[in-house]
Parts: structure tokens; sequence; C-alpha cells
């Protein structure tokens, strides 16, 4: 199959075209052979680039990064470029909630050399079909998350009481989240709800005032 030929004459006419109808060709081309790919089914195998206005934070992140990590953040991407794609959730109309990569989406934003060099435009993968259920969405936030840095102790707590109220048991908040059951019963009792969760799974419990915050930092392993 000889395709050269064809992918000249894309190419010439993509030198031709405004930035906007550039990006707009390529994002198609992309997606086009990712439904053709054998990896269609990983969202890593379609990366688009989108107006940066179309992305907007989830309101669920528990991470914290501190300023000396967001400017180092800033300082990796303006020199090595952007070398990790946002996880986001395709929204009706058009928009992108960022599922993993909130940080990476702010730089984008507010720091001026990097949204010009990506004329205002991110990098973006799409959360697969089977994730868009707001759980879930949450679920894998955490477990980006748990890679990196610290969670919020209370912030992470509340994500929990949240599952609860969406009907997830303990054991499947344990699983989707990567914790331990202890964890799990912990962070309930740091909201002062533990009591609305008491269950037959868990026989352990303590005090709020016996669990010291940096017990339950969640570590991130990578």
């Amino acid at each position: 199959m000889k395709l050269q030929p064809h992918i000249d004459a894309i190419l010439d006419a993509l030198k031709s075209s405004p930035l906007p109808e550039q990006i707009q060709v390529l994002n198609q081309i992309r997606i086009a052979l990712h439904e053709a790919s054998p990896f269609r089914g990983e969202p890593v195998d379609c990366v688009v680039w989108v107006p940066s206005t179309d992305v907007h934070a989830n309101d669920y992140n528990p991470n914290s990064v501190a300023p000396p990590e967001m400017k180092l953040l800033e300082v990796s991407i303006l020199e090595d470029g952007y070398t990790q794609p946002i996880v986001s959730f395709s929204e009706e109309g058009g928009t992108r909630e960022v599922v993993d990569g909130f940080h990476r989406n702010r730089i984008g934003k507010e720091s001026l050399p990097v949204r010009q060099r990506v004329h205002g435009y991110l990098p973006v993968v799409t959360i697969n079909e089977s994730r868009t259920d707001k759980s879930d969405r949450i679920a894998s936030t955490i477990r980006h998350n748990r890679a990196r840095g610290k969670h919020k102790v209370d912030s992470m707590s509340e994500i929990v009481v949240e599952l609860k109220r969406r009907n997830w048991n303990d054991d499947k908040i344990a699983r989707e989240l990567g914790m331990d059951p202890d964890e799990v019963l912990r962070l309930c009792q740091i909201t002062g709800l533990a009591e609305m969760f008491q269950n037959q799974e868990f026989s352990a419990s303590w005090e709020i005032g016996e669990v010291e915050e940096d017990e339950i930092q969640l570590e991130e392993v990578i």
C-alpha cells in the first residue's frame, strides 16, 4: 500500500491552512486512526489538542501540590514539553472535565510562555466510555493522584463519604481507590459520620483524637 503520496497531499494542504483548521484536521486524522487501531481501547492511543477554554477542572480533586512543585512542573513543561496529556471526560457541548492533570491544565492556562507556545490549546485524552459515571470518574482521579504527592486528608475523607452516599460499600471503595479497609474506616471517622456507616465488615475503631494526621496522609508510591 503506497500511502506516501496521500500523506504528502495532506501535509501540503495543511501548510496553507490557518492554525485552527490545521489542528482540527490533525485531530480528525488522529481520531480516525485511533478507531482503526489495535490499541483503540487505550486512551493514550489518541491524544488530541483542544482549546484550553474548553477544559475545566473537576470539583472533587483532593490532590495538593505546593508552590515549589507547581513551579517545577512549569519548568518541566517549558523545558521538556507536555510529556503527559490531560485525562478528560468529554461532556455534551464539547467541553471537557479534567479527570487527571489538574495542575498540567493550570500551567497550560496560567503560564504565559507555555500558553503561547501551545497556542492556547491543551493535549487531552478521553477516558474510556465505561468510566463516565461521576463515581467512576472520582475513583479514576484518586487512582491517578495516588501515584503522585499527597492528598489533603479532609478532602479525601469527603470523597469517601460521597462514594458512600452513592451506595459504594467499603470493599468497593477500598478496591477502587487502592486503600485497605482500615483507611476507609479512618477517613469516615474524620468526618464525624462514622456511625452512619457502621457495618459488620470491620470491628476496629479509633477515637478521632488518637489518629495523627501523618498516619493518614495518603503517600503516593511513584
